[in-house]
């Protein structure tokens, strides 16, 4: 196997590792600058626009906030949707905003509530291939947190068991 080769092996490896442990999910982030943007534009709205053109940028605005990579903005865009989920909505309006919530409740680590969510999105579209996607990376997730979990508790059983053995050892 010529270098070129296990060079890049070893780079797959590494980063596959890294995917592991970085919760590499295939979710979009998004920058501070659109963040930014959509809070310009939901300003503008405020000035006089029509209720269906302020809807739509506080919606753009709510999908930057809880893809953002900051929580506090995360948490941002939770709060919002949450609070505009009681207005009338229609059915897509409903499910883009159940959507959006799962995907904040993800963001900020709240498995259980993030697969509530998405599930009752596939519900209102059982073909949503957004919804499908993100039920498996949050199934993906709950896996790994596991795994890792499972890890962590054996090497602390492990060190505690050298400690108890080495004690023994000195102790004879």
């Amino acid at each position: 196997m010529s270098k070129s080769k296990v060079e890049a092996k070893i780079g797959s490896f590494f980063n596959s590792v890294s995917n592991f442990f970085s919760g590499g999910d295939q979710i979009p982030w998004c920058d501070n600058d659109v963040v930014v943007g959509c809070e310009r534009e939901v300003a503008e709205a405020q000035k006089g626009s029509s209720d269906e053109l302020l809807n739509e940028c506080i919606m753009r605005l709510s999908w930057a906030l809880v893809h953002s990579r900051r929580p506090e903005d995360v948490q941002r865009g939770i709060a919002m949707l949450e609070a505009s989920l009681a207005s009338n909505n229609s059915p897509l309006q409903t499910r883009e905003k159940l959507y959006l919530l799962a995907i904040g409740y993800y963001r900020s680590g709240d498995y259980s509530r993030s697969m509530d969510l998405a599930e009752q999105c596939l519900m209102i579209a059982p073909d949503w291939r957004q919804a499908q996607t993100l039920k498996k990376a949050i199934e993906d997730r709950i896996k790994k947190d596991g795994v890792i979990g499972i890890g962590i508790a054996a090497a602390g059983v492990g060190l505690i068991a050298g400690g108890i053995a080495a004690a023994l050892a000195k102790k004879k």
